[in-house]
């Protein structure tokens, strides 16, 4: 799967998520302080990674900032992304299953190694939802992008 993944600084839990995701099997497209010479401001680079997502350049993002809040707030500007800032595994795995999110947001400050792997782990094992209720809030939401309004 191409991942894109994004981070305002150049922490060890940010390099460590990249090779994690290769070691997974993943192939990563870096961002921010991840990438030499890119703008590391997490309202750049976080969009960059989301817009690969909304643009079919990749199909998942993951993206970073201290607290995690600013990278998910700027992702969840780019139509058509569904960024979910995740602390721990169980929501994580709900963010991807009840609201088919394909963008983890990570706090570098909270995520150690051992939490990021429990998360990624319950991240690609969740599938999207089936249930029509699901189905129908995932798709108000995406007119939400179109609309610029509450449908």
């Amino acid at each position: 799967m191409k991942i894109s993944v994004s981070s305002d600084m150049d922490e060890p839990v940010a390099r460590l998520l990249v090779e994690e995701l290769i070691r997974r099997g993943h192939e990563v497209r870096a961002y921010g302080a991840l990438r030499a010479g890119d703008d590391p401001q997490w309202a750049v680079c976080s969009v960059a990674a989301a817009r690969d997502v909304a643009d079919g350049e990749a199909e998942q993002a993951v993206v970073c900032c201290w607290t995690g809040t600013g990278a998910s707030i700027a992702a969840n500007k780019v139509p058509g992304v569904r960024a979910a800032l995740c602390t721990d595994a169980g929501t994580a795995e709900g963010a991807r299953r009840w609201n088919d999110a394909n963008v983890l947001a990570l706090s570098l400050r909270l995520t150690s190694a051992p939490v990021l792997t429990e998360i990624l782990d319950a991240w690609f094992a969740a599938e999207p939802s089936q249930d029509p209720e699901d189905l129908q809030n995932v798709a108000r939401v995406g007119r939400l992008d179109a609309a610029g309004n509450l449908p």
